[in-house]
């Protein structure tokens, strides 16, 4: 019983988002501070989940293989390498300390 009512005080959150996205009025969301918070939190949102998926298993900090795959990643990044490469060099990298 507790699930499902987890599962309906879920969806009345996300329809209550919803709704909220239409209510809200325009001119708070053309203002300055709003677009620059509204373009910022897409990348802030999935730095977060990276962060906890690279540094934490199950309720421990850990630091691993896969932390010297996101440094790779952020270097390619920095460097504007094609995501392809990317994505590879930085599991090659996981891989590659994860096999030492």
């Amino acid at each position: 019983m507790k699930l499902w009512l987890a599962v309906l005080i879920a969806a009345g959150g996300c329809a209550a988002l919803k709704l909220a996205g239409f209510v809200v009025p325009v001119r708070l969301l053309e203002s300055a501070a709003a677009k620059r918070i509204l373009e910022a939190l897409p990348v802030t949102l999935l730095s977060a989940l990276i962060a906890v998926s690279v540094f934490a298993t199950g309720s421990y900090l850990v630091l691993d293989s896969r932390a010297a795959g996101l440094a790779v990643a952020l270097i390619l990044v920095a460097i504007r390498a094609p995501f392809l490469i990317v994505v590879i060099a930085a599991c090659a990298t996981a891989a590659g300390v994860h096999a030492l």
